[in-house]
């Protein structure tokens, strides 16, 4: 099955505000793969493959940016990147599947439709060490992260956000890191079971998702704001999201 050249721009427009706040935007790309028409064992590997890529190139530009702190990432990455192997190992029915991936989207949607305001609130907070809590909490999100066949971001970067615990830089280049370690565990435990990479599917549009993700990362990191253009995603994410969760009723 060859993908369809109109679903390229929406996955370059996925990509570029995706990376803008340190995601590497599979919820998005698999959104946008299901329903074009792939199946979700054809597509999970892939879109983990991609979502390393742009998540690294966004990891790259904030560190340049001096907005990394390992002293949080480690703690959630205890956790979350075994969750994550385990999550992929389970197997979802294409209806448990659809049903994961809809809410997810939705979760992704009000990030980026409500959490812009709270990033001008919080940008001034401090990073504070709670590991006590941060265990479970990154356990939980790499468990959900390998279910679904995402990096986990879109749940771990409001959650900062919220309680505080970054600002919204930091919680960029967390999310970036955090995203490209479970991703490599959530794709280490789908290639363990015999899933196989379609190097077609990836080959076309894989040019297309880094640039975005490029342009997108460097932006976020460097530049203004992509608060209008991420609400309009967030719009967009939700219809998604919603569409999916029907397709199951």
């Amino acid at each position: 099955m060859e993908l369809q050249i109109i679903w390229l721009p929406a996955l370059f427009m996925i990509a570029l505000l995706y990376s803008s706040v340190g995601h590497g935007g599979a919820s998005g790309y698999l959104a946008i793969l299901v329903l074009a028409g792939y199946g979700r064992p054809d597509i999970t590997p892939v879109v983990l493959i991609l979502n390393i890529a742009v998540a690294a190139t966004g990891l790259f530009h904030y560190i340049r940016a001096g907005h990394f702190s390992v002293k949080l990432l480690k703690p959630l990455i205890i956790t979350s990147m075994p969750a994550a192997f385990v999550g992929g190992m389970i197997p979802l029915n294409d209806r448990m599947y659809s049903a994961l991936l809809g809410f997810t989207l939705l979760i992704a949607a009000l990030r980026f439709l409500f959490v812009a305001r709270i990033f001008q609130v919080r940008e001034t907070s401090t990073v504070v060490s709670a590991q006590t809590r941060i265990l479970p909490i990154g356990a939980v999100l790499g468990l959900l992260a390998g279910m679904v066949g995402v990096g986990g971001g879109i749940f771990l970067s409001p959650l900062l956000l919220f309680l505080g615990w970054a600002d919204a830089k930091k919680t960029a280049a967390i999310s970036a890191a955090f995203i490209v370690l479970n991703s490599l565990s959530g794709l280490s435990a789908h290639l363990m079971q015999g899933a196989v990479i379609d190097w077609t599917l990836l080959s076309s549009i894989a040019v297309t998702i880094y640039i975005g993700g490029f342009i997108g990362s460097f932006m976020g990191a460097w530049r203004l704001s992509l608060r209008a253009l991420q609400q309009l995603l967030g719009s967009v994410l939700a219809i998604a999201g919603f569409k999916l969760i029907i397709r199951i009723w």
